[in-house]
């Protein structure tokens, strides 16, 4: 069985290698060498250099539900969705050079953007499930997707804060949820009018205000 430990060490080598190179150029025995264990035991753990990014991605997410701060369960969904972004950005600082070269890769590698957006939303659906926002319902689902893609203008204003406490990555992140939320309102507004067109019902309550960006 292949420890926790080597796991991680496996997933900081291929975040290490992808700072230095392209994501399609990275061999699986590099991998294994800069993470010191053999393929066998490579293979053991993973299916590829795929497999390895989904468990990296993985990880992050589960740290962040973990320090999931109490204390803002009074606070609304918007501040606490503020606050699991910037604790993700927090953790993903030692990561940076290998997140710019997954971003660099990704422009001119299609599947790897493809996965990278995959996983982007299943981050982001924990997310907003652990600040109180629905994922399911109409516009529920169309929730994660719509953050991820969001998110994505803010790597490189991340990429390029270097100052203590990421205050530029903080600033743009604020403005984008503001943003969002507005997106929501019309979207849920759109929906009761066609609702009442057509009669069916429009969005719950929950979906239209309460569980909000």
């Amino acid at each position: 069985m292949v420890t926790k430990k080597v796991v991680e060490k496996i997933e900081d080598a291929l975040l290490a290698s992808a700072g230095e190179k392209a994501f399609l150029d990275i061999r699986l025995s590099e991998i294994a060498d800069r993470a010191g264990v053999d393929l066998a035991e490579l293979r053991r753990a993973f299916d590829g250099p795929f497999a390895i990014l989904e468990s990296f991605c993985r990880r992050i997410d589960v740290r962040v539900l973990e320090t999931d701060d109490p204390s803002l369960a009074g606070e609304s969904s918007r501040e606490r969705l503020f606050d699991a972004l910037m604790r993700r950005f927090d953790l993903l600082v030692p990561y940076r050079a290998g997140i710019a070269g997954l971003e660099r890769a990704a422009r001119r590698d299609p599947v790897l953007a493809c996965h990278l957006a995959r996983l982007a939303c299943g981050s982001q659906t924990w997310l907003l499930e652990s600040a109180g926002i629905s994922t399911a319902g109409l516009i529920g689902r169309l929730r994660a997707p719509v953050l991820a893609a969001a998110l994505v203008r803010l790597v490189p204003v991340f990429l390029a804060d270097e100052e203590a406490g990421l205050p530029k990555t903080m600033a743009a992140l604020d403005e984008t949820l503001d943003r969002l939320g507005d997106w929501q309102n019309r979207v849920a507004r759109v929906l009761t009018s066609a609702a009442r067109w057509t009669r069916r019902g429009g969005p719950s309550a929950e979906e239209a205000e309460g569980s909000g960006i």
